[in-house]
């Protein structure tokens, strides 16, 4: 049966399957085959994305001496870096700040979320973008993706794992999540399900049961003599790419190293505890599992669609559902890699897709703001313990250099071992530059703002 196509050029499968489903149920991106070498050697990334968009000022940019209206409701603690305040509900993070860097000024022109996730999680605008543009094959590809079209992991390792949340709302699927114009062949491994669950498991990662891998060789065997009696399928892009699909999982399932990474049960009960028992918690343990497994680009989705999007109960929300969780997984998160050394070669980012309003509105919430939000940076190099930029005195705009997500996407493509302003090809073959950003200097030189 063909799959029904999107008006937007996607297929339906192409955008909801958890990762790709195929013949054999297997989710995972299918790496790039023989892209441009990279002189520098590649590290890995943990995005740890805030669905909706957290507010600046309930994170690392308190303004305690603003009018009410402005400070809200929620108190500000010292932290172990001079000149940075934290939320009074992080205070785990704050005790670890000499682990990570903060960067206050962040800043783009995006206040829709659709549009603004596509920019942060690309490094680059949406084209021909508008108001709830929802994902298309003309977007630009996310950072696993574009990393995937410059350089293969190792067979058995997908380029990339989104988890536990797929952006999606009724009609809406968000941009970003995608390889856009790099087309499905490099879309990253979509998990859908909590890892705090007891019954956790990515059964499309396990051959079904009772079959053994040996038992799995000999389908794939007779599979290919199957297309290979069918020549007229192979016309077909979408039989292609499902070969494609094939090929990757016999990898995985052979090698199990990514598989043995989702069973979280191997972790001691102590460890799992310290990230929460929650899903905040061990979505980013599983995030680190991963790229302990060899997964490039990990990023571990903060809640349900528009988890954060606070525009009423701005602050109990904050203090009693959203910040404690995230506080003890990205605070265990950074103890975790730098007791198992991994921290130098782990770049870890906390962001949102943009700020929220300084001004608290009737409903005691803040709404969208992109002219100003901040991001924590850890690992790979960066220097920790500091501050990058400043905003203004109620936390609107930047009083410092701005950083747009193209900034941002230059930063992680350098950290992945990507040229940023590498060269591919869109859909219709035409040269398109990765990215026009700058890389945040100050986070690893210690330059200033």
């Amino acid at each position: 049966m063909i799959a029904p196509r999107h008006p937007i050029g996607v297929t339906r499968r192409e955008l909801l399957q958890v990762g790709y489903s195929g013949l054999l149920g297997v989710g995972l991106a299918s790496a790039a085959r023989g892209g441009p070498a990279v002189a520098k050697a590649p590290k890995s990334v943990i995005i740890v994305f805030l669905t909706g968009a957290a507010s600046q000022l309930e994170l690392f940019d308190p303004k305690p001496d603003a009018p009410p209206e402005i400070r809200g409701e929620l108190g500000s603690i010292a932290t172990r870096t001079p000149g940075l305040l934290a939320c009074e509900a992080l205070p785990k993070l704050a005790a670890r700040s000499d682990r990570f860097a903060v960067v206050r000024s962040l800043s783009h022109r995006d206040n829709n979320h659709l549009v603004a996730t596509h920019h942060v999680l690309t490094g680059h605008q949406q084209p021909g973008a508008f108001f709830d543009k929802i994902a298309s094959r003309d977007d630009f590809p996310n950072y696993a993706a574009g990393t995937g079209f410059f350089r293969r992991p190792p067979d058995g390792t997908p380029v990339g794992v989104n988890l536990p949340t797929y952006l999606m709302e009724g009609p809406l699927l968000w941009p970003g999540q995608h390889a856009g114009f790099l087309g499905p062949k490099y879309d990253v491994m979509q998990v859908t399900q909590d890892p705090n669950r007891p019954d956790f498991r990515v059964d499309n990662l396990r051959p079904a049961d009772g079959m053994d891998v040996d038992q799995l060789r000999d389908r794939m065997s007779l599979l290919g003599a199957v297309n290979a009696q069918q020549r007229w399928l192979a016309e077909s892009a979408e039989t292609r790419k499902l070969s494609d699909q094939q090929r990757e999982a016999v990898a995985v399932l052979t090698s199990g190293k990514v598989a043995r990474a989702f069973d979280l049960d191997r972790e001691p009960a102590a460890v799992r505890d310290r990230y929460g028992r929650h899903a905040f918690g061990q979505s980013i343990l599983l995030a680190r599992r991963l790229v302990e497994a060899g997964v490039p680009v990990v990023q571990a989705n903060m809640g349900r669609v528009q988890n954060w999007d606070t525009h009423g109960n701005n602050f109990k929300r904050m203090k009693n559902e959203l910040l404690p969780p995230v506080d003890a997984g990205v605070s265990a998160l950074l103890d975790d890699l730098g007791d198992r050394g991994m921290l130098d070669d782990t770049l870890v980012v906390m962001v949102g897709e943009f700020g929220r309003e300084p001004k608290v509105n009737k409903n005691a919430g803040r709404e969208h703001w992109a002219p100003c939000f901040c991001g924590l940076f850890a690992g790979a190099g960066v220097r920790p313990g500091q501050v990058i930029g400043r905003s203004d005195k109620n936390a609107a705009y930047p009083s410092t250099t701005p950083y747009s997500p193209d900034d941002l996407g230059a930063t992680v493509y350098t950290v992945l071992g990507v040229d940023p302003h590498a060269e591919v090809r869109d859909r219709l073959g035409r040269p398109v530059q990765l990215n026009r950003g700058r890389v945040i200097a100050p986070l690893f030189d210690g330059s200033g703002d």
